[in-house]
Order: C-alpha cells, then sequence, then structure tokens
C-alpha cells in the first residue's frame, strides 16, 4: 500500500540524516552534518505527507461471510491465507489453540508495540501457555460471530473519541452501534477455514478498521501506516503457527 511505503521512505531517510549529522555518510552524498539535518528534516516531512494520504472507504459487493456481515465498508484493511495439509476440523481446533509463543516474533513485536510497558493480560501482554484468542476475546475483544469449523470474527474498539468511557455489557449489538457514532475507530478481525481438496483447508485471517468520521480516519491512518509491516509480520506468522500445529495432528 502506497501510504505504508511513503511513511517508511521518509522514516528510513530520517534514519539516514540522524546518522549522517553524527558522521556525514558519504557515499550516500552527505558531505556535511548540515546536510544530514537537511535530510532528517525531509524524511519526517514524507513521513507525515504518508501518515496524512487519505483513506477512502472500501465497501463488500456482495457479502459471503460473517465478516462481511459485521463490516461491510472500512477504510484500512490487510488479508493473508495459508494452505494447510489437515482438515478444517483440525485446522479451526488450531485456530483456538494456538499460543503467542507459537508465534514467531509475536512477543518481541508486541513488546515493541507498547514500548516495552507492562500491563494487565491482553493480546499485547500475553501470559505463557494460553491460547491468544481466549484472552483476547475476555480482554480488549468480543467474538462478534462463530461458525464451528469454518469462520470466528473478532472485534475491538481501537479509537474512541475524547473522554468517551465504556458502559453495559459487551454484546454485538453495542459493536455495530459504534460504527453509527462519530469519533470512533472500530476494528474486526476473521479466521475463516474453506476446503481445498481430500485433506487440505484454506485458513484466512482478514484484518479490517472502519473510521466512523474524517478526524477517527486520520487520527487511527497515521498508527496505521507505522504498525502496518509488524501487524503483517504477526499474522503471517501467526498463520504458520496455525499450520504446523494443525498439521501436527
Amino acid at each position: 500500500m502506497l501510504s505504508v511505503v511513503v511513511v517508511y521512505l521518509g522514516l528510513i531517510a530520517a534514519f539516514v540524516g540522524v546518522i549522517s549529522v553524527t558522521k556525514p555518510l558519504v557515499f550516500l552524498a552527505i558531505h556535511t552534518r548540515r546536510q544530514g539535518l537537511i535530510v532528517v528534516l525531509a524524511g519526517l516531512v514524507v513521513a507525515v505527507i504518508g501518515a496524512l494520504l487519505p483513506a477512502s472507504d472500501m465497501r463488500v459487493a456482495a457479502p459471503r461471510t460473517q465478516l462481511d456481515q459485521f463490516m461491510p465498508v472500512y477504510q484500512f484493511s490487510e488479508f493473508h491465507s495459508i494452505r494447510v495439509k489437515a482438515s478444517k476440523e483440525q485446522a479451526y481446533r488450531a485456530i483456538k489453540l494456538v499460543t503467542a509463543d507459537e508465534i514467531h516474533f509475536f512477543r518481541t513485536l508486541v513488546w515493541v508495540r507498547r514500548f516495552g510497558r507492562s500491563g494487565p493480560e491482553s493480546i499485547l501482554n500475553m501470559p505463557e501457555q494460553k491460547p491468544i484468542l481466549d484472552v483476547a476475546a475476555r480482554t480488549s475483544f468480543l467474538v462478534l460471530a462463530e461458525e464451528p469449523n469454518h469462520e470466528l470474527v473478532l472485534g475491538s474498539l481501537v479509537g474512541s473519541p475524547r473522554g468517551w468511557k465504556p458502559t453495559g455489557e459487551r454484546t454485538s449489538e453495542r459493536f455495530k452501534l459504534l460504527l453509527t457514532q462519530p469519533g470512533f475507530a472500530v476494528a474486526t478481525i476473521n479466521f475463516l477455514v474453506e476446503d481445498a481438496g481430500p485433506g487440505e483447508c484454506i485458513v484466512t485471517t482478514e484484518t479490517r478498521v472502519y473510521a466512523t468520521n474524517a478526524k477517527a480516519r486520520r487520527r487511527f491512518a497515521a498508527y496505521w501506516r507505522v504498525i502496518y509491516p509488524g501487524s503483517a509480520l504477526i499474522r503471517r506468522e501467526w498463520l504458520r503457527a496455525i499450520a504446523k500445529r494443525a498439521e501436527a495432528r
């Protein structure tokens, strides 16, 4: 996605500039510390431009999954898939049971994402040997829909108006209501299992985020475009961990 590329080109340029302020990188045609400082500023400007690029609505033309039902319109998304040499039942069981310790780089990346701070149990602060989706569902995520051996959909609030506090019981109906109120950014993630021939299946995961007004969209866009590479890596490794667990059985 173009906006992420622009952000990271800017950040890389700024990093190169920071190094050149200490010791000019002559092989990159940066001969003085002043030129290094200019590169830093230019890189930051490019990164900000990338973060502020507009994000348009994407719409599901023909709803096919439970995820489509809960979030047919969104601005931010990522999709990953893997072929698993196991039955749908084995793959779905693996989805429900896989732990953070089975996902390469998971703990490192979420540690960076929370800036190394400690905190209560959550998907960003996973206990050992506990299924990651169990922890997610009882902390910051809500199970929106489940079709056993086929699809699981979870939702989470990832942005809210200043001063807003949740009240009442967490339900799928309240989750849908947030999509109609200004100032919110709401995320959904699914895991979908589909047949791919005898003894094989395809497991996919898709994340979608819908921001309910322009301000929420701009605020979340900057965050999304910075964390996207790490998020994508986690999801790919998550699918590999699911496949490994399912095929081992």
